[in-house]
């Protein structure tokens, strides 16, 4: 039988690129890298992990800040290397910045343009010098 691993084309650092999108409402919350092992994990978890270039470690989305992503379903596109994870966004919020989506700025008149509001301090997610998420 072939793993279904194989059958995803990851790029020449072994990554694919996975966008976290809201289950019920479409939204597009973020991207991140996976390889191997945080794709297996996740589909094993039922969790979306992450893995993280900064760091070069897997990164559990919520590990530091309580916003776990529940994984829904996990679907590969056409060209087998993006991979979409539909998600439930536990505390609403899957930006480090404290919004709700990672994609809050706009292009607007030359610029680019702040639309969301923050709903929670990321100062009162994180602890002190912990803003990976």
């Amino acid at each position: 039988m072939k793993d279904w691993l194989d059958e995803i084309h990851w790029n020449a650092d072994g990554l694919v690129p996975a966008i976290a999108q809201d289950h019920k409402t479409g939204r597009i919350l973020m991207m991140a890298w996976m390889n191997r092992e945080s794709l297996a994990l996740t589909v094993r978890e039922n969790r979306a992990i992450y893995w993280s270039r900064s760091r070069g470690k897997l990164w559990r989305k919520g590990e530091e800040s309580g916003h776990l992503q529940k994984v829904h379903e996990v679907r590969l596109d056409c060209d087998a290397d993006v991979i979409v994870l539909q998600v439930e966004q536990l505390g609403g919020i899957a930006c480090h910045t404290g919004r709700e989506s990672c994609f809050y700025r706009v292009f607007e008149d030359g610029a680019w343009k702040v639309v969301e509001p923050i709903l929670k301090d990321p100062d009162a997610i994180y602890h002190a010098g912990h803003r990976h998420e």
